[in-house]
């Protein structure tokens, strides 16, 4: 099933990078669509990547490694 994933943090190029890795690693690439909203004071940037779902462990998966990261302020 869809589910999305949204990351924030700071808007840099590296945090895309990262992200875009972390979840790659996770889920194949065809399953994933992003969208990315930018703070009105342009310093952070949300990330939301919308992938199809296979399990609640690679789900958990998935955020414990987002979440582990050290460019990471908040997953929802």
């Amino acid at each position: 099933s869809e589910f999305p994933i949204k990351v924030m943090g700071l808007n840099t190029e590296t945090f895309q990078t990262v992200i875009k890795t972390i979840i790659r690693k996770h889920v194949s690439s065809d399953e994933i669509a992003y969208s990315c909203q930018i703070s009105s004071g342009i310093k952070y940037l949300s990330i939301t990547a919308t992938i199809t779902a296979q399990s609640k462990e690679q789900l958990d998966a998935l955020y414990q490694d987002l979440n582990d990261h050290e460019l990471v302020l908040m997953t929802l």
